[in-house]
């Protein structure tokens, strides 16, 4: 890349302000379930519908990520950009309208499908235009202000969500206001290598980290999911859930910023074991927590280890892709990631109303406690070996 193709600061901030467009999108509605549960009490399944009004944007963002990964990589970032981020705001803020739940499922998948398209643009644009170092310092920039608007987001929905829980739907206005500096100051970077428009079988590799992003994030996304309704048991209220579902973000910013140094020294099998101990171990505290303080303990920890998870498989993956292909094998890494978001209210309901939800977590922290351990175990057996 020449210098003249390097992108402009405002260029690259304005990327960085679409970052948390992406992470918050489902759960900036989290400190409203409840409210929403009550408000739809009459509606058949509405136990399970308020909890997929937060998930079923995953979904869409897990169907709609590779056909957004063909659009990067035939017609352009800079066009599938903009086209997410005016859709973002039109079916994001549409649901302070609606007071039908089925109605609100159908814009809430608007609103996934927007979302597919601004992330995948999103990560395609920066490995793009950084290789070696600057790549992962970008993309853990990337991370930490995806986490970053948690912090600041989250909260302002819970404080909204006193109000009424369709207020805060307003947040997703600004994605209006990113796109208006996408217009000005993004152009489409030119790419090496000629288009492609075959398919091809993916490595075994590629398809190992996006299965276990999918895991991940399944597991991940029983904090706001799961969290509102735990935090009620302590009699917490929707600013209270907000603001404890955004100490996750809280640390995945610390994470995501410390993870360009981390990657210096340790590989990416062991960034990724230390990731889902983390994990474990967070989510161990909050199964066994008799106080709110313990909880927040816990997602804090759980927050570090996914700081330090998805710059780390998406790194793997740029590192890996044909420039002519980046936007559709990154545009699988989206789709693993939300389709975890998805899957997790309903892989995780039978075993909540089997144990309960505080005994869900502690022993989905047991098990990726074990699952770290034995990777660590098999990594240095693997190491022992080659160095005979």
């Amino acid at each position: 890349m020449t210098d003249t193709l390097a992108p402009t600061r405002r260029a690259r901030g304005t990327v960085l302000a679409a970052a948390p467009l992406t992470i918050m999108a489902a759960a900036i509605i989290a400190p409203s379930l409840p409210a929403m549960r009550e408000d739809f009490a009459d509606t058949p399944g509405s136990g399970l519908l308020v909890r997929l009004a937060l998930t079923v944007t995953s979904l869409a963002i897990a169907i709609s990520a590779p056909l957004s990964g063909i659009v990067a990589d035939r017609v352009g970032r800079r066009p599938l950009l903009l086209t997410g981020l005016g859709l973002y705001a039109v079916s994001g803020t549409a649901g302070f309208f609606v007071d039908d739940l089925y109605l609100l499922l159908i814009t809430r998948a608007g609103l996934g499908l927007a979302v597919g398209g601004i992330m995948t643009a999103v990560s395609t644009l920066i490995t793009d235009w950084f290789t070696g170092e600057r790549r992962a310092s970008f993309l853990g920039l990337q991370q930490a202000f995806a986490s970053l608007g948690g912090v600041v987001f989250l909260p302002l929905a819970g404080l909204l969500a006193t109000v009424s829980w369709h207020a805060p739907f307003w947040i997703y206005s600004v994605s209006a206001i990113v796109a208006v500096f996408a217009i000005v100051s993004l152009r489409e970077p030119e790419r090496d290598g000629p288009a492609v428009s075959g398919g091809g079988r993916l490595p075994a590799r590629v398809v190992g980290v996006y299965v276990l992003a999918l895991v991940v994030t399944l597991v991940f996304y029983m904090a706001p999911t799961q969290l509102p309704f735990l935090l009620q048991g302590f009699g917490s209220g929707p600013v209270v859930v907000g603001a404890v579902v955004a100490g996750s973000t809280l640390t995945g910013v610390v994470g995501a910023l410390t993870f360009p140094r981390l990657r210096r020294r340790l590989g990416p099998t062991a960034i990724t074991t230390v990731s889902v101990a983390l994990m474990g171990a967070g989510w161990l505290v909050i199964g066994t927590a008799g106080t709110v303080a313990q909880v927040v303990t816990g997602l804090l920890a759980g927050g570090l280890g996914v700081g330090f998870v998805v710059p780390n498989l998406n790194l793997l993956l740029a590192e890996s892709a044909d420039p002519a292909r980046r936007g559709r094998v990154l545009s699988g890494l989206v789709t693993g990631i939300f389709l975890g978001q998805f899957l997790s209210p309903l892989v995780v309901q039978p075993l909540v109303q089997g144990i309960g939800i505080a005994d869900a977590f502690t022993w989905t922290g047991i098990a990726l406690g074990a699952g770290a351990a034995l990777v660590a175990l098999l990594s240095n057996r693997n190491n022992g070996k080659e160095a005979r």
